[in-house]
């Protein structure tokens, strides 16, 4: 690995830059605002695009502008493209009358992430493959290949709790070395003062923070580089889940001397806006349209094929599971709570049953006290009745018997006591009706039968007449 990086840096060197306005900020690939980025997740978005500006000068105005789009294809392969038209290299004090009109470039982009280790990528690739049209030339459009910038960027990607932390660093060619956007004048004619820095090769350094500010929206993100000449900052403001407005400053350890004068390196004020197209619609990106998490699709994902794809491809389907099991435990629920509802319909209609058992025992119990209670009324009238029977009071006798019979109307012995007392009235149609009564009542009651056959054979005087 060592030695491949070796080789790379090597190729590096040999190229070199020296003018170019391609630098505008947000118009290249990626999420930084000049240097190149990379990510060991595939994009979640169809493609990215989107417009940014750089002012150097508001009275009058001065900025380089330009529109971008990119995409990222299979196996770690992204594409973008870019028309930018750079600013005014004019001084200051002359700009106002200036009829200078910069040249419109047509870049062309292109990266291949080659390495992925747990939260470590590394890509390379070829950015500003520029096309001009050439106001001194009779060609429409030339290629220039001065602009040309190979590079290589290793990436991480941290986890911080709410916030999350991607840094990334590298070398470039070309357009990654040092230069401006002021115009498509050689830098050395640029400088009045010796400034430049001159070099072939440049060494670049970044930092995207993404915080928990418009969480709902995905997140607001601080942007930091090194790019080489000087330090950019910036801002990456969620509008929606899809828009994300950017603002920032170039060059922002030189902004005290805004307004004096240009030189390479002149602090300009960034301004932009990109959307992203989700792969799949019915989803939002959840980190926005370059949040240096979700961007890329969720954490953890493992490398899978050759070590370059690392976008989950059971994600859907384990969601889908998900779903259904939850349904599933929401009908098992629903069937739970209706048997528990049948369960206790059954138990309030036990809880009745057992009150109405409860209650005829009760009246089972009282009908039982009260029958006890006449049978014992009952048999205190036959008691005196059998007193008065004996005193030869047959009509007291009598009233006895029939209040007894009215307490217990079932009572064989007053049955057969009346019928005695009848007979010694000198009724004896009327005893033998009671006597037949007693023994229908009690078909095992003896003396009342032998009365009976004793009558039926005219010797009813050898039988007792039930004195007792």
């Amino acid at each position: 690995m060592i030695r491949y990086i070796k080789n790379v840096a090597g190729i590096i060197l040999v190229f070199s830059m020296v003018l170019g306005s391609t630098r505008v900020a947000y118009t290249r690939p990626g999420l930084m605002m000049r240097v190149p980025s990379s990510s060991n997740q595939k994009a979640p978005y169809l493609f990215r695009t989107g417009f940014g500006t750089e002012i150097h000068n508001f009275d009058p105005l001065n900025a380089a502008k330009g529109v971008y789009f990119d995409m990222e294809f299979n196996k770690g392969f992204s594409f973008g493209f870019s028309a930018v038209q750079g600013g005014d290299p004019t001084s200051i004090g002359l700009l106002a009358q200036s009829q200078y009109v910069a040249p419109v470039e047509f870049g062309f982009h292109f990266a291949k992430r080659v390495f992925v280790y747990n939260d470590i990528s590394l890509s390379v690739g070829l950015q500003d493959v520029v096309f001009q049209n050439e106001q001194t030339s009779n060609q429409v459009l030339s290629l220039n290949t001065s602009l040309l910038s190979f590079f290589t960027v290793l990436a991480s990607e941290k986890d911080l709790g709410e916030y999350k932390m991607n840094t990334y660093m590298g070398f470039g060619t070309g357009g990654l070395a040092p230069m401006d956007t002021l115009g498509n004048t050689p830098i050395d004619t640029l400088e009045t003062e010796s400034e430049s820095d001159g070099t072939n090769a440049g060494v670049f350094l970044g930092f995207v923070l993404k915080t928990p500010y418009f969480g709902k929206k995905g997140g607001m993100d601080i942007v930091g580089e090194f790019d080489g000449t000087g330090v950019n900052v910036g801002l990456r403001i969620p509008l929606t889940s899809d828009y994300r407005l950017n603002l920032g400053f170039t060059h922002i350890e030189k902004l005290p001397e805004w307004g004096s004068r240009y030189w390479v390196g002149h602090p300009g004020f960034t301004l932009g806006l990109d959307m992203a197209v989700p792969r799949d619609p019915k989803r939002k990106l959840l980190g926005g349209p370059s949040g240096p998490v979700d961007i890329y699709g969720p954490r953890g994902a493992m490398p899978q094929g050759n070590g370059l794809e690392t976008v989950s491809l059971h994600g859907d389907s384990t969601v889908a599971m998900a779903d259904f099991a939850v349904s599933t435990l929401r009908d098992s629920m629903s069937l739970m709570n209706n048997e528990m509802r049948n369960l206790m319909v059954r138990l309030s209609a036990m809880e009745q049953g057992s009150q109405f058992l409860s209650d005829s025992i009760k009246s089972i119990k009282l009908d039982a006290n009260i029958s006890e209670k006449n049978m014992n009324e009952a048999m205190r009238h036959l008691s005196r009745s059998l007193r008065y029977f004996y005193a030869g009071d047959y009509r007291e006798a009598l009233k006895e018997v029939d209040l007894s019979l009215e307490l217990n109307p079932n009572l064989a012995l007053a049955y057969a006591r009346r019928g005695s007392i009848y007979y010694k009235l000198g009724d004896v149609q009327r005893a033998t009706i009671n006597w037949n009564l007693a023994l229908r009542l009690d078909p095992e009651y003896t003396d009342v039968r032998n009365i009976l056959k004793a009558l039926h054979e005219n010797n009813l005087k050898s039988a007792s007449l039930l004195e007792e």
